[in-house]
Formats: structure tokens, C-alpha cells, sequence
């Protein structure tokens, strides 16, 4: 039997579009990968997509275990606590740019527009996913590709523990108004005010999302 090599042209897309399938739950956290089914729906030889799995795991999106093979990862309260330790460096620092005339404020505010329209359908994944639209183009201000990339990372590791308590409405809802707090903030050029309403903002999702662990019995 002929083993295919890695086609290297072919893996950034694979490992995009699985990351994006992982990421809207289309994989649960924890569920068990297996590499031919997986192969097999992206149309790829195994070997390419050992490749992606690479590039995933380094990510943090997925778990590669010797002996029980690939499986999405599921992030524990230590990583809800890194993960927000990251978001403050990043959104906080990139906030400090911030200004009505770049690019990223008209994507904030449509992502704020589309999130209460969720809102009024009741589709809270909805809600989650331009949530994380507004605060992955509030990143954008630092106009650094590094940060944007590092924080693209960051926010599909954020789904996953999202998709883990598989409650969206409780996560979501009490945090509507929040980002049009901050958005009008930068509108009037307060900084210091739209800081400050991150600030509270992270600290509030980040207690949430704890206790909900802690509520679950989850690790």
C-alpha cells in the first residue's frame, strides 16, 4: 500500500478549516478524533492531515496523546485563567491605540448591531460569535499582525471553553451592553473610560466563566 507524503500546499487550508469547524462545535471538546474519517470529509491523504493536527495541537485546539490519538481539547479553569491573563495583554494594550478614525471601530460597531439582532432571534451562539468579532477588531487598533494572529489563537481557545459549559445565553446575556459601553468610550475619545470598562468587562466574564466551572464540577 502506497503512503501518500504530506502535501504542504494543501495543509494551511485544511488546518483553517478545521480549526473553524472545531471552533463553531462542529467537534466537542474532548471528542476523539479519528484521523481517517476526518481525512476522508476534507478530501485529504492522512499524512496531510497529521500535518494539521501539528499545527493545531501548537495551537492549543487540539490534544495529542500517545497510544489514544488525537481528541479537541478541552481547556481546564488553569487555561480560563491564562487565557484571560492573555486577553488583558493584548486587548488592554491594543485598546490604548484606539481611536473613532481606524478601521476596526466601523467593524466593532457592526459586530455590536449583528450581536443585538442575535439577540432579538434568540440565537445566542450568535451573540458569542460576534462577541468575539467585536473584541478580535478591537485587537486590530494595535495594527500589529503578531498580536492580531496571537489573539486570533486565544479567542478559538476561548470557544472552546464556551462550548464546553454549553450554555450560551448565561454566558453571553449580561455581557450585551458591555462592549457598546466601550465603543462609545472611544467614540467621545475617552480611553481611560474605555479601558476601565475592559477592565471590568474581563474581569466579570472571567469570574462567570469560573464559577460556571465550579458550579459543573468541571477541572
Amino acid at each position: 500500500m502506497t503512503t501518500l507524503p504530506p502535501d504542504r500546499t494543501a495543509m494551511p487550508k485544511v488546518a483553517h478549516e478545521l480549526r473553524e469547524a472545531i471552533t463553531a462545535g462542529q467537534y466537542a471538546p474532548g471528542e476523539r478524533l479519528s484521523e481517517i474519517a476526518v481525512a476522508e470529509s476534507f478530501g485529504v491523504s492522512r499524512n496531510t492531515l497529521r500535518e494539521s493536527f501539528q499545527a493545531l495541537a501548537e495551537q492549543r485546539l487540539i490534544t495529542r496523546i500517545p497510544n489514544r490519538g488525537v481528541s479537541v481539547a478541552s481547556p481546564e479553569m488553569a487555561d480560563v485563567i491564562d487565557i484571560y491573563r492573555m486577553r488583558r495583554i493584548l486587548e488592554l494594550g491594543a485598546l490604548a491605540s484606539g481611536s473613532r478614525l481606524h478601521p476596526a471601530y466601523a467593524d466593532m460597531t457592526a459586530a455590536v448591531k449583528d450581536a443585538r439582532a442575535a439577540e432579538e432571534a434568540g440565537d445566542w451562539p450568535a451573540v458569542g460569535t460576534e462577541n468575539m468579532h467585536f473584541h478580535s477588531a478591537l485587537v486590530r487598533f494595535s495594527d500589529s499582525p503578531r498580536v492580531v494572529s496571537a489573539f486570533e489563537n486565544v479567542a478559538a481557545e476561548m470557544r472552546l471553553a464556551f462550548l464546553r459549559l454549553n450554555d450560551p445565553e448565561r454566558l453571553h446575556q449580561p455581557f450585551m451592553g458591555r462592549n457598546e459601553v466601550i465603543l462609545a468610550a472611544i467614540e467621545a475619545d475617552d480611553l481611560a473610560a474605555a479601558s476601565a470598562a475592559l477592565t471590568d468587562y474581563l474581569a466579570d466574564s472571567e469570574r462567570l466563566l469560573l464559577s460556571t466551572y465550579s458550579r459543573l464540577g468541571l477541572s
